[in-house]
């Protein structure tokens, strides 16, 4: 069986949703011929050991909390929280802008990067000790991209980039100029020498291919290991839950529009409150109890704040239906969320609200899992329709197609991979 090194920051049990791509790898590419070496850094005691996983030395190699631990703040929270401010969804105030700034300087060219000396390190001895066939390395953070780009200019091996999001044409990056002409010279300079790019979508796919001219980029979405779900055995609960799990990146996922369709659908006495129960799980923002208050959802809406992956998972199961956020940007109409093919997993009705139809509504009518909605009305209309048939039939059925969600599997994923994996051997090193 060929050997492949694939290096990734985040593995499980991590909790970044990233490393469920990763691991989805590990299991299922040797039912296509490929051994998988996992390079990431620290886990805790009860991670996965039925996969070969190498680890460096720390648990988190993060240059920012390393800069506040030397000036007496708390690494773990924000510099407005400790400084007595409130984060504000969608604004910066002159502090942010300052933060930002010296932000840009600390992470160049990335948060992680202090973890290159330690991986390259590993990896370097693994490349040595070892016969590995290939390099896979998978982003973010994108200093995975930087060890792999120096073990393949040193070895002379295939490397394939995965970038789950991409580099300097990721709209969730607000860098300032000076620093986007810096990186983008460093993501070309890097990945020039890979010998073949992978990401989530076709969108994203030709992005790539446009800032990457004469390197195979291929489209693999991410997928679910539907062994998860089988241990979960939850019923769903009376009561009309959504249920949403995951970041809300500071207000860029906005369910403001899903408060007002609540708040007038309740105004309008076409659906009871009583029945009605909304769940957040995942990190707290500030700005979230403001806009629960403002459209008098304080006995609906709840923020349980981040929970264990396991956790999420039942909650999901339990619901009625599944809240997805997308930012109303122009250039999320290429993105596939990890989230949405857990979602699809979970085999429960999924609610997504976004700006503009892309890949996720063509994977939503594809499957039939559920329906992609951007206006209030809209809203308020999927609503009423899965409230009738709640209280009609005390539960919200689930339609999705299975043979169709099937595709989006991680070990049709792990063969896509492998066939990438296959074509870059070929070539005489």
């Amino acid at each position: 069986m060929k050997k492949v090194l694939i290096i990734s920051y985040y593995f499980p049990p991590d909790p970044e949703i990233g490393g469920l791509r990763i691991k989805g790898l590990a299991k299922y590419l040797p039912y296509f011929g490929w051994e998988p070496i996992i390079l990431t850094k620290n886990l805790p005691d009860n991670s996965d050991s039925i996969y070969n996983i190498i680890k460096t030395s720390c648990f988190e190699y993060n240059s920012i909390h390393s800069f506040k631990k030397k000036i007496g703040l708390n690494p773990k929270e924000t510099v407005n929280k400790q400084l007595g401010k409130s984060n504000l969804k969608n604004k910066k105030m002159l502090l942010d802008i300052l933060l930002n700034f010296a932000a840009e300087v600390l992470t160049y060219p990335d948060n992680q990067k202090i973890w290159y000396s330690h991986a390259f390190e590993l990896g370097d001895k693994l490349l040595i000790d070892q016969n590995i066939d290939a390099i896979i390395s998978s982003s973010s953070p994108i200093i995975s991209h930087i060890i792999a780009h120096d073990l393949k200019e040193k070895h002379n091996i295939p490397w394939i980039a995965d970038l789950r999001d991409l580099w300097t044409q990721n709209h969730y990056n607000s860098y300032s100029c000076i620093r986007k002409f810096f990186e983008n010279n460093l993501e070309i300079k890097t990945l020039a020498t890979s010998d073949a790019i992978t990401t989530v979508s076709n969108n994203l796919s030709s992005s790539l291919e446009t800032l990457h001219k004469g390197i195979d980029v291929y489209s693999i979405p991410n997928g679910f290991d539907l062994d998860e779900w089988t241990r979960l055995n939850v019923e769903v609960l009376d009561k009309f839950l959504i249920t949403y799990t995951g970041s809300l990146y500071q207000g860029k996922r906005d369910p403001s529009k899903l408060f007002q369709a609540l708040d007038e659908l309740i105004k309008e006495q076409k659906i009871d409150r009583n029945d009605i129960e909304v769940r957040f799980y995942g990190p707290q923002e500030d700005w979230m109890n403001q806009d629960i208050e403002k459209y008098n959802l304080q006995y609906i809406v709840s923020d349980y704040g981040l929970v264990s992956r396991d956790i999420a998972l039942f909650k999901q199961k339990e619901s009625q239906l599944l809240l997805l956020l997308l930012w109303d940007h122009p250039s999320e109409v290429g993105v596939y969320t990890g989230k949405l093919f857990e979602y699809l997993a979970s085999k429960r009705p999924i609610l997504a609200i976004g700006g503009s139809k892309g890949v996720v509504n063509e994977l939503l009518e594809e499957t039939e899992a559920g329906y992609f909605v951007s206006s209030i009305e809209e809203i308020k209309n999927i609503i009423i329709k899965y409230y009738a048939e709640y209280k009609l039939n005390g539960h919200v059925s689930y339609k999705g197609n299975n043979s169709k969600i099937d595709k989006y599997s991680q070990k049709e994923m792990a063969r896509k991979f492998a066939e990438v994996l296959d074509n870059s051997i070929k070539v005489d090193y």
